[in-house]
């Protein structure tokens, strides 16, 4: 570790933010785009009760891709974020080396 530059992962970390907070916002906006299409599903159909309408709702192709697409955002906000806590514990273990370092560079003066 003793060549590793903190500062590539700072970079790492700011270059990869935006990514990662529109990657958590696609995830937001098909959580809530999931409700919306069940609402509207359960609107359009003729059949009775709740459970019924619930029931055309799941089980419909386009609800089925919505969720497709929530659990790829999920993926790719789950990995970016995992990449940027990487980065950043990259820098803490860097720290603690530095530390552990000149502790004992004074122990041996």
């Amino acid at each position: 570790m003793s060549n590793f530059d903190p500062n590539e992962a700072i970079t790492y970390i700011i270059k990869n933010s935006e990514a990662h907070a529109k990657a958590k916002a696609n995830r937001v906006y098909l959580e809530q785009w999931r409700k919306t299409c069940k609402a509207k599903l359960m609107n359009e159909c003729d059949l009775k009760t709740i459970a019924d309408k619930e029931a055309y709702a799941y089980a419909h192709e386009l609800y089925e891709e919505v969720l497709e697409g929530l659990r790829e955002a999920v993926e790719q906000e789950e990995k970016l974020k995992f990449l940027l806590i990487a980065a950043q514990l990259r820098v803490e273990v860097y720290r603690t080396e530095s530390a552990n370092n000149r502790r004992q560079d004074n122990a041996t003066r």
